[in-house]
C-alpha cells in the first residue's frame, strides 16, 4: 500500500469533542486504510488532556505528537479556534513517539536522551519529529545536543505570550515545558524547505547586556529605548500592547562566520523594564542588525521553501505537507497568507494534503559544513513526506 494522508479539523468549543470531530473527519478521508501516525495541531486555549482524550478515542494505540498554536493552517487558510488532525497511513511505515517533560529544565540533556534511545533501537531511521516548548526551554542548547547526521525536523509551540503558556503532546502524555518526538521509519522520505523574507535594513546596535533570554541593553540604553530611536514611538509604548508583541516583526540579524547568511533572532515580547524576551540566548559584544520584512520576499521565501522540500524529495511524490511557519508571518502578512498557501499548493500540488501552525521557532536539519541541526527564527518550514521508491 502507498504512502495515504489525511486531514480533519474542527471547531467545537469542548476540546474532547473538537478532537474527536477532527480525528472522525481525517479518518473518514483516509478510507478503509489504518492510520500509523497522527500530527495534532490545536489553539493553545484548548484543554490538551481533554483534546487527546477525545482523539484517542477514536485512534486507540496510534502514536500523536502534537503542539499548541495560535492559529492553525490547512489547504483551506489559517484557522483560529480550531484542532487539526493529519493522519498518515501505508505499509511498511513505523512510528513510535517519546515524551520528554523535562525540556524546559535541562534542553541539552533531553537531546542526549534521544540519541540514548536511537542507540539502544539500532534500527533503520527515517526522521526524527520534534516539537517542543517554544515559551521556555533553551532550543539551541538542544539542537547542539544533536549530531549533523541526525535527520531532525520541527518547531516551537506557540501559546499565550504573555502568561508562557503552550502545550506539547506526545501520544498520551500532554503538558507545557516538554518535548514531544516522534521516530519514524520504513517506507518514508522526507523532504525539508525553509527559508525567512527579512532583510537587514542599515540599523545596526552592539549587545551590550544580556542575561540568559533577556536582552537588557543595546548601545548602553534599554532595548525599547533603542527601538523608540528607530521608530519614532515613545520607549514607555513599547512594554504595551500592540508593541509590545510587535517587535517579533523586528528581529536582530547576527552575522555567522564562514557564512554570508545572517541568524536572525527576534524577540517575543517587551517586559516592563525595556528589556526584550527571545527564546535564545545572546552574547554581551555581538554586534546586532535590524531587519525587516515584506510580503513580497516572504512570498519568494514560501516558494523556495516548498520547492527545496519537493528538491529534497527526489523522485517521490508528496503524500502530505507540513507547514510551520513563525508567528511573526501572520503578523507581517495578515490577510495575504491565504495567498501564499496557495503558493505553496501551486509547488507541491493542490490534491495534496496539508496542515500546520504557527511557531515561535523552527528546527531543521544541518547543511553543509554545521556541525549540528540548526534553530531558526521567523522562518517557514516545508516538511514533505513521501515514500521510498
Amino acid at each position: 500500500m502507498t504512502l495515504l494522508a489525511a486531514v480533519g479539523e474542527a471547531h467545537a468549543q469542548d476540546p474532547r469533542e473538537a478532537g474527536l470531530q477532527a480525528a472522525h473527519q481525517a479518518l473518514n478521508r483516509l478510507g478503509s486504510a489504518a492510520p500509523v501516525f497522527g500530527i495534532v495541531i490545536a489553539q493553545h486555549r484548548y484543554d490538551a488532556q481533554q483534546l487527546v482524550s477525545g482523539i484517542s478515542s477514536l485512534l486507540v494505540n496510534v502514536p500523536l505528537l502534537g503542539l499548541s498554536t495560535f492559529a492553525g493552517l490547512t489547504g483551506k487558510g489559517t484557522r483560529f479556534h480550531t484542532v487539526i488532525v493529519a493522519l498518515l497511513a501505508g505499509e511498511g511505515l513505523h512510528a513510535e513517539t517519546h515524551w520528554f517533560p523535562a525540556y524546559s529544565q535541562s534542553s541539552a540533556e533531553m537531546a542526549t536522551r534521544i540519541m540514548e534511545l536511537l542507540g539502544y533501537e539500532q534500527r533503520p531511521l527515517e526522521q526524527v519529529l520534534v516539537f517542543a516548548d517554544g515559551l521556555n526551554g533553551n532550543p539551541e542548547e538542544f539542537c547542539a545536543g544533536l549530531p549533523a547526521e541526525l535527520p531532525v525536523a520541527g518547531a516551537l509551540a506557540s501559546g499565550n505570550l504573555q502568561s508562557s503558556n503552550s502545550f506539547q503532546i506526545a501520544s498520551a502524555q500532554t503538558g507545557r515545558g516538554a518535548l514531544g518526538a516522534a521516530f519514524l521509519r520504513g517506507n518514508l522520505k522526507i523532504g525539508v524547505g525553509y527559508g525567512h523574507g527579512w532583510q537587514p535594513v542599515g540599523g545596526h546596535f552592539r549587545v551590550t547586556r544580556a542575561r540568559g533570554f533577556w536582552l537588557r541593553t543595546l548601545d548602553g540604553h534599554p532595548a525599547s529605548e533603542s527601538y523608540a530611536q528607530m521608530f519614532g514611538k515613545p520607549a514607555r509604548e513599547w512594554a504595551f500592547p500592540p508593541l509590545n508583541y510587535m517587535t517579533r516583526i523586528y528581529p536582530l540579524g547576527f552575522e555567522q562566520e564562514n557564512s554570508p547568511k545572517m541568524v536572525v533572532r527576534a524577540p517575543m515580547r517587551v517586559e516592563a523594564d525595556g528589556s526584550f524576551r527571545l527564546n535564545v540566548a545572546l552574547r554581551d559584544g555581538s554586534d546586532a542588525y535590524l531587519m525587516i520584512g515584506s510580503p513580497a520576499d516572504c512570498q519568494r521565501a514560501a516558494l523556495e521553501a516548498a520547492q527545496q522540500a519537493l528538491l529534497n524529495l527526489g523522485n517521490s511524490k508528496p503524500a502530505f505537507v507540513l507547514v510551520l511557519v513563525d508567528v511573526a508571518w501572520h503578523m507581517l502578512m495578515q490577510s495575504h497568507m491565504d495567498t501564499l498557501l496557495k503558493t505553496l499548493q501551486g509547488v507541491i500540488g493542490a490534491e495534496v494534503p496539508l496542515a500546520g501552525g504557527y511557531t515561535l521557532g523552527q528546527i531543521v536539519p544541518a547543511s553543509g559544513q554545521e556541525t549540528h541541526p540548526q534553530f531558526l527564527n521567523q522562518h517557514i518550514l516545508v516538511i514533505a513526506f513521501g515514500e521510498k521508491h
